[in-house]
Formats: structure tokens, C-alpha cells, sequence
């Protein structure tokens, strides 16, 4: 689509953004808010599982942003930057309401709106089914690798991002999520929980 190769080439030049967002110019931070502003919602979306908190931790983070940007040495680094300043409002929101929430893999509710395959009423039900098992079973995984299952396979960083995100090496960040696919993978078998069927006719 159009509007999606415009965004493509924004994202190139996001460097020049973050510079001059740095040096005060309010119509760069605005462009960049407006690039980054469903990535951000949807991380802390699939964190939470709430909508509400994810609007929450997504309008602090840009407000942080927008106070810190400056201390930014390096224009290259700044999605690492910004997951990691979402991770922290994440946990910061996490602690004050001292309770855990969960995300689904699969809900209409993200802003960005899955359309794989034509939805029957009866695979509409059937994937209804299929979100409330992976919603019980991701309540098992340990907190680090449920981050980094959001962070590998929702938001597409690398291990080298995802390290210097965490402060952890790059194989422990690649172990964790080895351990946390091996895990979700066991209960699917152990659910007789086809879902390769189910989505793709497999």
C-alpha cells in the first residue's frame, strides 16, 4: 500500500528525526511520535493485555521521550532507546498497580488489525477458543521470556537490541527465548492445539 511505502521511507530517515527532535524542533518529535505510536501501544498492548494500560504506558513513554531525547548521543541506537524506555514504563506501571496482566496472540483489540485469512463465524469462535488457551498458557512463562518473545517475535528487534535493551548478552537473550518457544510449544502439544491447521488449512 502507498501509505505504508511513505512509512517505510520515514523510517529511513529516522536519524534525521531524532536529530533535529533533539535540537527542539517540535514537528520532528511529532513525526517521529506519529511513527512510533502504534509500535510502542502494541508492545505494551501484548505486555499488558489491557488497553488502558497500554495507552498509559504508551503516552508516558513519549513523554519521556520528549523531556530525554536530547541525552540521545547516538541517533542510530534510538529504537533500542525508546523499547527500552516502554519496557521500563511497563514495569514501572506493573509495580504500581502491583498486579500482572497478560496479552493474547492473537486480539482485534491491537491497533494494528490482523487479516491472514477470511474470518467465518465458526473460525471466528474457534480462534476466540484458540486466544483464551494461549492466554493460560502464556501465564506460565517467567517474565524475562515472555519480553522477550514480545520483543523478538511481536517487534522484530534483533538479539544485539534485545541485549543492550536488557543488559544481557546475546546468548542468554537467544536461550530465553529458545526456552520460552520449547514451552509454549510442549502445552500446544500437550492441548492437542493444532493451530498451523487451523489458521492455514495445514
Amino acid at each position: 500500500m502507498i501509505t505504508e511505502t511513505l512509512e517505510e521511507i520515514a523510517m529511513m530517515h529516522i536519524d534525521g528525526l531524532v536529530i533535529k527532535a533533539r535540537n527542539g524542533d517540535q514537528k520532528a518529535f511529532g513525526k517521529i511520535m506519529g511513527l512510533w505510536f502504534k509500535r510502542i501501544y502494541n508492545f505494551s498492548f501484548k505486555y499488558f493485555g489491557d488497553h488502558d494500560l497500554a495507552m498509559e504506558v504508551t503516552q508516558k513513554t513519549f513523554i519521556s521521550v520528549y523531556h530525554n531525547v536530547r541525552k540521545l548521543q547516538d541517533p542510530a541506537k534510538f529504537r533500542t532507546w525508546l523499547y527500552r524506555i516502554a519496557w521500563n514504563q511497563c514495569h514501572e506501571e506493573e509495580r504500581r498497580a502491583k498486579r500482572k496482566t497478560w496479552f493474547s496472540l492473537f486480539s482485534s483489540t491491537e491497533v494494528h488489525e490482523r487479516e491472514e485469512f477470511y474470518m467465518t463465524p465458526e473460525k471466528g469462535l474457534h480462534l476466540k477458543e484458540i486466544s483464551d488457551m494461549m492466554a493460560d498458557m502464556l501465564k506460565s512463562l517467567p517474565e524475562e521470556q515472555k519480553t522477550i518473545v514480545i520483543l523478538k517475535e511481536y517487534e522484530g528487534l534483533k538479539f544485539r537490541e534485545i541485549s543492550e535493551m536488557l543488559g544481557i548478552s546475546e546468548n542468554t537473550a537467544k536461550s530465553r527465548l529458545y526456552y520460552a518457544l520449547k514451552g509454549l510449544r510442549k502445552m500446544i502439544e500437550d492441548n492437542n492445539l493444532d493451530i498451523n491447521s487451523f489458521l492455514y488449512g495445514k
